[in-house]
């Protein structure tokens, strides 16, 4: 059933009217009868009754259009879904970007909570602590994924290597511009993060259990111009090795990976 929102109103309108007239006639006649207790009693039964009606025809309307609708006093009606939660956005400022020093950008990226809320936790927490600062983009593979997320500190390092949090269902695909924690097997989850760049989207990824719990919604731009001329990881290729960044930090990027892009600050938007 399809019916719009004025169509609505206006019968609701309608109903009002006659419902309220029913009941000021009812008024009116009680008063010229001057009801006893017995006669008053069934009169408010009767309204009871009535009133139930109404709001039940009124539920069977608003239910029947596809939707739960909301109506308020100077306030659009609106779709359930049109309320959902909204979470935090995170700005990203980048430099490095191309490797060429003093070419800088920012990515904002939205968190989505009602998507993966162990993950977006996580990520908060971790933006909070500056942990993200000085962080390099160690793997950017075009057409791909562009990954960060191991601290320039060992010391830092080391206290979060081991704390994994659970898992999230995946409940939407891996689309470009989707952020997304790296996992090594189920449930853990603990500091790495990669964008999508792929333009059709990564959604093998999907069945892997890697659960996407924001978005970039401005700078995919930025990530395009990620430092990315030195390829995948050791062993697989001559890039960084994420033994060697964990143990070693940013002193062994710095003199064997300078041109990595890094972030110089990621902090929640105000």
């Amino acid at each position: 059933m399809k019916c719009s929102i004025p169509s609505l109103l206006g019968l609701i309108h309608v109903l009002l009217s006659s419902r309220e007239g029913n009941a000021f006639s009812l008024q009116q006649a009680s008063v010229r009868r001057q009801p006893t207790s017995t006669s008053t009693a069934l009169l408010a039964k009767h309204n009871s009754s009535r009133r139930r009606d109404f709001f039940s025809a009124v539920k069977r309307v608003f239910i029947g259009t596809g939707g739960a609708v909301v109506v308020s006093r100077g306030i659009p009606a609106a779709f359930a879904e049109d309320a959902a939660p909204v979470g935090k956005v995170v700005e990203i400022s980048i430099a490095n970007l191309d490797g060429e020093p003093g070419k800088t950008g920012t990515i904002r990226i939205q968190l989505k909570p009602e998507w993966a809320p162990r993950g977006v936790a996580r990520f908060e927490e971790l933006v909070g602590t500056g942990f993200y600062d000085g962080c390099r983009f160690f793997r950017v593979l075009p057409g791909f994924i562009a990954q960060f997320g191991i601290t320039g500190d060992p010391n830092v390092m080391s206290k979060w290597r081991s704390s994994s949090i659970p898992d999230d269902p995946v409940k939407v695909s891996n689309t470009r511009g989707t952020v997304v924690f790296a996992t090594a097997g189920p449930n853990t989850r603990t500091t790495q993060i990669f964008i999508n760049t792929r333009d059709q989207g990564n959604g093998f990824l999907d069945k892997q259990g890697f659960s996407p719990f924001g978005e970039v919604i401005e700078g995919m731009d930025i990530v395009e111009k990620l430092y990315a001329g030195y390829g995948e990881g050791a062993p697989s290729g001559k890039g960084p090795n994420q033994g060697l960044i964990q143990a070693k930090g940013n002193e062994y990027l710095e003199a064997q990976y300078p041109k990595l892009s890094f972030i110089s600050k990621a902090s929640i938007a105000k």
